[in-house]
């Protein structure tokens, strides 16, 4: 019997997981536990880590999981390299489902970075207005340059004091449209944005914004992992599970 595991926490696990639901896969829906009010599944659901790669193979064990499908964050390194690594352990197959990343455009001005102190040592010395789009765990290197207005926008409230003091703070959850972050970007005039190539349509908004404005993007570049099998559509995780209907998703 199939038994499945998603490493969630993106649009496209949710879609995932209600195809899953749908087709009737016994499967068990997993979130890192960073939002305070993760959407609601169809599936019975586990919020926080598994304790590094020996906690999560004695998960997939103990739960018997037959199949996981990473489908969590591209730049959730480590969990996704805990789960190669993990499922190797326990001779568990394992698919990414990884939403392709942003192709440049003509009139997209990207300065592509390896990673966080790259966007940081790229922003200019003179104060500018900067829309930092890479979530609230990465934020706190900038506090080396704290001449610059700093926006940032998260799915939750702030619980505590941020490391850039004066940050505007948005509070909002995507999918977000072309018109809303033109206004956004307009209203607080931001010059700069800082985003990390997710890929995907929820959050590509940003970047057609910053093409329609002209404004510079430091796009910070995808780690680097380990080959493993992937794919970028539900209908071929369904496949993989047997299920060659992708039910609509």
């Amino acid at each position: 019997m199939t038994r499945a595991l998603i490493l969630g926490g993106t649009a496209d696990a949710n879609l995932l997981a209600d195809a899953i639901a749908r087709a009737g896969i016994d499967a068990v829906y997993s979130y890192g536990g960073r939002t305070a009010a993760p959407a609601e599944q169809p599936l019975p659901t586990r919020i926080g880590g598994f304790g590094g790669v020996s906690g999560l193979a004695a998960y997939l064990r103990s739960e018997a999981i037959t199949h996981v499908i990473d489908a969590t964050h591209p730049f959730a390194a480590e969990m996704s390299r805990n789960a190669i690594t993990a499922c190797a352990q326990t001779a568990t197959p394992l698919l990414a489902l990884e939403r392709a990343p942003w192709d440049k455009i003509s009139g997209d001005r990207w300065i592509e970075v390896a990673d966080v102190v790259a966007a940081v040592a790229a922003l200019p010395n003179s104060r500018a207005s900067v829309f930092l789009a890479i979530g609230r765990q990465h934020i706190a290197p900038f506090g080396v340059r704290p001449q610059h207005a700093y926006t940032l926008r998260f799915v939750d409230p702030p619980e505590q004091a941020l490391p850039l003091p004066g940050a505007n703070v948005i509070v909002s959850r995507g999918p977000f449209t072309l018109e809303g972050e033109l206004e956004m970007m307009r209203a607080r005039r931001i010059a700069w944005i800082v985003a990390r190539n997710s890929g995907g349509t929820g959050a590509r908004a940003k970047i057609d914004a910053a093409r329609a404005l002209g404004l510079p993007v430091i796009m910070i570049t995808r780690p680097h992992l380990p080959d493993r099998p992937r794919v970028e559509s539900v209908s071929k995780v369904m496949e993989w599970l047997g299920h060659r209907t992708c039910l609509g998703a």
